[in-house]
């Protein structure tokens, strides 16, 4: 019997926010597929909403149903299980990738990269919430970003050779986000290689409580993680100097931006919406260190 043959790039695309969301990225990912054989596999969280219209609207996607309560590390984890490429790659939901995509990443590889990480730039521009949410979360991101080997890709619009994948199963399976992955790949000495060429869309769409509350959970997730198995004193403590963190994250992302040029003018009218968020920010990590993670990095989107 003659094996079935491989896709060339699977795409992990975890559901999280809805059908409203996830069409737009699954529309832009099938124009890819005119000229890239494509896997793409769509761990979901949210339920019969959205894995009916999936069926229907996109049958040529792998549909992996998940339990509500599923981490978007264990969703990823759960794709990169059952994902049959040669090569990877990882989206998010409200990610939109551009015409010839999938050939720039594999392109990389191709050329002897082992794993590849482009730029994020947004593409919800109408609302300022929206850009002061970008802002906080991708101001390290913006162009212009250094080409080639670097310490530190993005995670959602990021390819690997699965070969090498492989090799670090425990680190992706471990329920922590792509940093850690990478941190361990670098340790064994695997490069990472940023291509700003390779430009994704991020469109999201925030009201201010709904970042406020997210950039909580992630921060205080974070915390909760980091100080696992910490001891009462030592816990203590980085909840107390985490307080003092909003004033030097607020200095942070406007000397970003600004020392780059690009987005002075959403900076600019974004600086109270980005104080409150980096108040958030501070926050969730001192209730991460102080009390845990709790279920908040289940409630992260």
């Amino acid at each position: 019997m003659t094996a079935e043959p491989h896709p060339a790039l699977s795409i992990v695309v975890p559901s999280v926010n809805g059908w409203g969301d996830l069409r737009g990225c699954l529309e832009a990912l099938e124009r890819e597929r005119a000229g890239v054989d494509l896997e793409v596999l769509v761990p979901d969280r949210v339920g019969d909403s959205v894995r009916g219209r999936l069926a229907e609207t996109f049958p040529w996607v792998r549909v992996l149903a998940a339990p509500a309560e599923s981490t978007i590390p264990a969703l990823r984890a759960m794709a990169l299980e059952r994902a049959s490429g040669a090569a990877v790659a990882v989206i998010e939901d409200h990610v939109l990738v551009p015409p010839g995509w999938a050939r720039a990443m594999l392109a990389c590889l191709e050329r002897g990269e082992d794993v590849v990480g482009g730029a994020v730039e947004n593409g919800a521009t109408s609302r300022l919430v929206d850009w002061a949410a970008f802002l906080c979360e991708y101001h390290h991101l913006l162009p212009p970003l250094p080409a080639g080997q670097v310490d530190r890709i993005t995670g959602n619009n990021t390819a690997y050779r699965r070969s090498v994948l492989d090799c670090y199963r425990e680190a992706w399976q471990a329920g922590r986000w792509e940093d850690h992955l990478h941190d361990a790949m670098r340790r064994g000495g695997v490069q990472l290689h940023q291509h700003p060429e390779i430009v994704v869309q991020h469109r999201m769409h925030y009201t201010v409580g709904l970042y406020a509350g997210q950039r909580f959970l992630f921060s205080r997730a974070w915390a909760g993680m980091r100080a696992a198995g910490a001891s009462r004193i030592d816990r203590l403590a980085r909840g107390a100097a985490a307080a003092f963190l909003p004033p030097v994250l607020f200095w942070r992302i406007v000397r970003t931006v600004w020392g780059k040029r690009a987005h002075r003018n959403a900076l600019a009218r974004s600086l109270p919406l980005i104080g409150l968020f980096t108040l958030a920010w501070g926050a969730g990590e001192v209730v991460g260190y102080w009390f845990g993670a709790g279920n908040a990095l289940a409630r992260v989107r």
